[in-house]
């Protein structure tokens, strides 16, 4: 378990092996989701696909190069209808989720697993996942999408990079609950993709190239929820054990806080936008009363703020 010093949590170390021919990403979560979960009231189960997907959104994030807003975000047919999970270029991670309570008990009921984590999938249903990339108004939004399958988050986002991205990948995720007296979460998650060969030759023939990668993919899936959730380990230290005969550099750390970027000013003009009669079925003793989704600060406004001319 953590200590009360953090400081080798919420970041993501990215790092390469074998000269380059790989890299990687070590993202290890714990304050920031606390902070996260604190402004929700949500069950354990739903809590955990917060946590998971969060590590995972920054994960991807990570690898893009951007100026402006990554999203990720699941539409779905199961107890947990939505969850959405913003990151900012700067590091800011806001996220929220959507969902029928009724339904989860009953689904979690029927399996005997009220209460328990279960692999996110199973509480999603038949959907999709889908990343976006937001640069601003002058700017394409990019878009990747695939369908909620496989018996875990990560399977779901290896899918993705099989069927859209074509880039050789293995990550692995990891989710610490509450347990005992703490009430922290933690969660963590290791990536591994092979780089584009420089120059369309490689000095390995193929089968040392596969060799080369599944020897990488073993020494990453021996990372155990202990080691990852040490907090005497830095993720340095993390990766020298696992990679330090494979010619391991690390190249940048990036550090992530919590974020919300909902504000009175925007809040009113959306209101601003709405009908008179929508407007007029909002009003409760003369004041409107808006909650963000993803921080839970209330807004409240008076209803001559919103009068149409």
């Amino acid at each position: 378990m953590p200590t009360p010093n953090n400081k080798n949590f919420d970041t993501c170390v990215s790092f390469f092996i074998d000269n380059g021919a790989y890299q990687g990403r070590l993202i290890r979560f714990n304050p920031l989701l606390d902070t996260i979960l604190g402004k929700h009231c949500y069950p354990k189960p739903v809590a955990a696909i917060i946590a998971e997907s969060s590590v995972l959104a920054a994960m991807l994030a990570s690898t893009l190069k951007y100026e402006g807003l990554f999203t990720l975000q699941t539409q779905s047919n199961g107890a947990v209808s939505m969850v959405v999970v913003d990151v900012t270029s700067e590091g800011k991670i806001r996220a929220c989720a959507r969902f029928d309570e009724d339904h989860l008990a009953h689904n979690q009921e029927l399996r005997k697993t009220s209460g328990e984590i279960e692999a996110a999938p199973h509480l999603m249903g038949k959907g999709h996942l889908a990343f976006t990339v937001d640069q601003g108004p002058d700017t394409d939004l990019y878009q990747g999408i695939v369908d909620l399958q496989g018996k875990n988050l990560a399977e779901c986002a290896l899918r993705y990079f099989k069927q859209s991205e074509q880039i050789d990948t293995d990550l692995k995720l990891f989710l610490q609950a509450p347990e005992g007296e703490s009430e922290s979460w933690l969660a963590a998650g290791i990536m591994l993709q092979k780089m584009p060969v420089k120059g369309g030759h490689s000095e390995l023939s193929e089968e040392e190239q596969t060799e080369a990668w599944n020897e990488a993919k073993i020494f990453m899936e021996s990372l155990t929820a202990d080691e990852v959730f040490n907090a005497d380990l830095s993720s340095a230290d993390i990766l020298h054990r696992l990679f330090h005969g494979n010619k391991l550099e690390i190249s940048k750390q990036k550090d992530y806080t919590f974020g919300c970027r909902c504000n009175r000013e925007k809040l009113l003009q959306t209101l601003a936008t709405f009908s008179q009669d929508d407007i007029d079925a909002m009003v409760e003793n003369n004041k409107i009363t808006a909650t963000c989704h993803f921080c839970s600060e209330e807004y409240v406004f008076n209803r001559n703020e919103l009068r149409k001319q």
